[in-house]
């Protein structure tokens, strides 16, 4: 049988009171507490508090504080990964993000979701992933809703609402994003 955790991962429903969910998530907010509140300087120590939190980080993550997380460890990046300031990433489900990806001040990665049935929803909720190419630039405030790819080589516009999958090389822009050209085409 799988575990809370298993299943969470797995984008099944899972119970997220699961006292080693809970457990998780309180390690994940101690660490922020550490990164927003009392280093909230890129030093050192802060890059060694990022390394513990997103231990499946390639080289040069730059987290600019604050920046909020459920857990930490379902984040995947590539090398040259930039977060600007209010970043938030509910990691419940993996998060893939390539390499020399730029997200603006206050983007919002969602991978939680929870059932549209009321009864359901009061005790179980879901998660499905989200991935992101290599090459992309994330506008200021954007959401990207569970379950959504981004191709590589992207740029989202600011304000967008991500809530279909973007191709590779397209600039998508509104609420909810289009694609309104292709990107580096000759």
């Amino acid at each position: 049988m799988k575990t809370e955790k298993e299943k969470m991962i797995a984008g099944e429903h899972y119970n997220a009171g699961d006292a080693i969910l809970v457990k998780d998530r309180r390690r994940a907010k101690n660490l922020l507490h550490r990164l927003n509140v009392i280093e909230y300087r890129i030093t050192k120590k802060a890059r060694e508090i990022i390394q513990e939190l997103i231990p499946n980080a390639g080289a040069n993550l730059y987290i600019e504080p604050p920046f909020h997380c459920d857990y930490g460890y379902n984040i995947n990046c590539g090398d040259n990964v930039y977060f600007n300031v209010n970043c938030v990433v509910l990691d419940c489900a993996p998060v893939h993000i390539g390499s020399n990806v730029f997200f603006a001040p206050n983007v919002q990665l969602y991978t939680a979701t929870h059932p549209l049935e009321a009864e359901l929803r009061k005790t179980l909720e879901s998660a499905l992933p989200i991935t992101i190419g290599d090459d992309c630039w994330i506008g200021g405030n954007t959401v990207i809703c569970p379950g959504i790819t981004i191709g590589k080589g992207c740029v989202i516009g600011a304000g967008s609402v991500v809530t279909k999958n973007i191709p590779e090389n397209s600039l998508a822009v509104g609420n909810p994003a289009k694609v309104i050209r292709k990107l580096n085409q000759e």
